[in-house]
């Protein structure tokens, strides 16, 4: 089995800020704060995050945040829940959350930092259903919704929508009113013959899904019930050990979202060498 190239990811990955005309940097212009989340993250989990210079990033971010409180992909773009919640766990990895003005924010029951954000009405984005729109716009996103839930026992985007592991998530403290037992059984037969994880029935896996159907099977503590080793197989087989990066299959262009999700997944395996993620957070335990 081949080894995790370390030394080949956080190469590509600081590569990609600084080379800002290449062709996934253009294409990521808009989403750069989850880009900076995905290959930070990344970093710190293999153990370098001390590669970067903390205060540009800082100063890049808060000039990223909008009078509304929230944060913008860009500089220039309009602010979303995403972005704003990418913002705050690069701000927590670097111990910094203190240059936000929390004590203004008007989320004044949430006790958890990734929704105190200065000046965010993160509870006016609530829709009558429960769910939550990203932005101002109305993008909807109704996770953790029980009337999203299906037979199978996983979890559509919306009520009567096809379960996808990207939906069945736990932080609300509600997993009391999942099947553990069904909800893991789905989750399970999302392995393929490869080792690769898909999210839904039919398709192909996928390097991101080792994050989203792992730290869901943690959760609900059923992720004895997947071949752990053909999985980390999978993840280093989709490596570009010349050149760093993770991409979503063996043999595809390699980008820094996969290059993420991979390196998580692999903590999350317990891989040798990385520190350990919350499947809950996504973030390193110890941030």
């Amino acid at each position: 089995m081949a080894e995790l190239a370390v030394d080949k990811h956080v190469k590509y990955i600081l590569a990609v800020e600084k080379n800002k005309d290449s062709f996934e940097s253009v294409v990521m212009d808009h989403l750069r704060m989850n880009g900076a989340y995905w290959g930070l993250t990344a970093l710190d989990l293999l153990g370098k995050l001390d590669s970067v210079n903390v205060d540009e990033v800082i100063s890049w971010i808060l000039k990223c945040q909008h009078e509304s409180g929230g944060f913008s992909g860009n500089i220039g773009h309009d602010p979303h829940i995403l972005y704003t919640l990418s913002a705050v766990q690069v701000l927590a990895l670097f111990n910094k959350l203190d240059v936000l003005d929390i004590d203004k924010s008007i989320v004044s029951s949430c006790t958890s930092c990734f929704a105190q954000v200065s000046k965010l009405d993160i509870t006016g984005l609530q829709n009558e259903d429960g769910s939550f729109s990203g932005d101002m716009w109305g993008e909807v996103d109704t996770r953790y919704i029980l009337s999203c839930k299906n037979l199978d026992g996983g979890f559509g985007c919306t009520p009567g929508g096809e379960s996808h592991a990207g939906q069945t998530l736990a932080l609300t403290g509600s997993l009391h009113y999942v099947d553990k037992d069904l909800l893991g059984w789905w989750l399970c037969e999302r392995q393929v013959k490869s080792g690769g994880l898909n999210g839904r029935p039919e398709k192909l896996p996928d390097v991101c899904y080792s994050w989203w159907v792992l730290s869901s099977l943690i959760m609900i503590d059923r992720v004895h019930w997947i071949d752990k080793e053909k999985l980390v197989k999978f993840i280093l087989d989709c490596q570009d050990v010349e050149n760093g990066g993770i991409s979503d299959r063996p043999d595809d262009a390699v980008d820094v979202y996969h290059t993420y999700f991979g390196v998580a997944g692999l903590s999350l395996l317990n891989y040798p060498g990385l520190k350990a993620i919350d499947p809950a957070y996504a973030l390193p335990v110890d941030v």
